[in-house]
């Protein structure tokens, strides 16, 4: 897969590159209409995230973005034109919802670590897009918000990812003002891991993947799987969970390698199981 495409004639909704070994950079390309997040680019997003999961050969993602926004969430344009239905929309605007949950949820289910690249304005559901990748890295000029306030549309599938990656108070101080978040304010909310120069965006973003590619892919996805899945228990359920998770990495192959190549002080070569 090199790029998807909305029809033959338009430039790919997505391109994907392989900076590195490991590495997979997919990036969003519709800079002109802001990487609004239309029912294609959500169905090409999830197919992408579906495939390169399953690629062997990639062991972590990058997702970046054209232009000068990262993305400006729902497709707005798309999701009036629906209005003139018999309906008046009620059946496309449950299906795009319901497909964007789906692809969140794929990007989570995902056993490869997705790393947010964001050179510029991320909103709505770009914000949520953000808040759902496992890592974040952005520039300092960029901001964040969800501002489904402001035209009578209340930001409630963005919140889903919010509210799980910021501080209850912050995140309905976001939701209910729907004013823009700075990148330095979005590092100390926990929406992003790092503000760094526009510049360093994507390259440290890939130099990230490229340091979570060198571990063993096995140990990867069972750590992200059992990060979301306790994340959602009461305490006591968690470590029960998480106790047996450890049990199990630690009868696979690469738990016995990487021990015993720390112990032996060499490189542990990885099998993935």
């Amino acid at each position: 897969m090199t790029a998807a495409k909305a029809t033959s004639a338009e430039e790919p909704l997505l391109n994907l590159e392989r900076p590195r070994p490991g590495v997979a950079v997919l990036t969003l390309n519709r800079p002109a209409a802001r990487n609004a997040l239309s029912v294609a680019m959500l169905d090409a997003l999830h197919k992408a995230f579906a495939a390169l999961g399953a690629d062997t050969t990639v062991a972590a993602i990058v997702l970046a973005a054209n232009g000068p926004v990262f993305s400006s969430g729902h497709d707005l344009k798309e999701l009036t034109a629906h209005r003139a239905d018999a309906d008046k929309g009620l059946a496309f605007y449950s299906e795009a919802m319901t497909r964007c949950s789906a692809m969140m949820q794929a990007i989570v289910a995902c056993p490869k670590p997705v790393i947010a690249a964001v050179q510029g304005t991320a909103t709505a559901a770009g914000c949520q897009l953000v808040a759902t990748c496992d890592l974040a890295i952005a520039a300092d000029s960029a901001q964040f918000c969800t501002p489904g306030v402001n035209i009578g549309l209340f930001c409630s599938t963005p919140m889903v990812a919010l509210s799980r990656n910021v501080g209850r108070k912050r995140a309905m101080e976001m939701l209910l003002t729907g004013d823009m978040l700075s990148a330095a304010d979005a590092v100390e909310y926990g929406l992003i891991n790092r503000a760094v120069p526009a510049a360093e965006v994507l390259p440290q973003a890939i130099a990230l993947a490229e340091t979570i590619a060198a571990k063993s892919p096995l140990t990867v996805a069972i750590g992200k799987r059992a990060f979301y899945a306790q994340a959602e228990m009461p305490l006591s359920e968690a470590y029960a969970y998480a106790a047996q998770v450890m049990v199990d990495n630690m009868m696979t192959r690469d738990a016995e390698e990487g021990i015993g190549a720390f112990l032996g002080k060499r490189p542990p070569e990885w099998k993935g199981r």
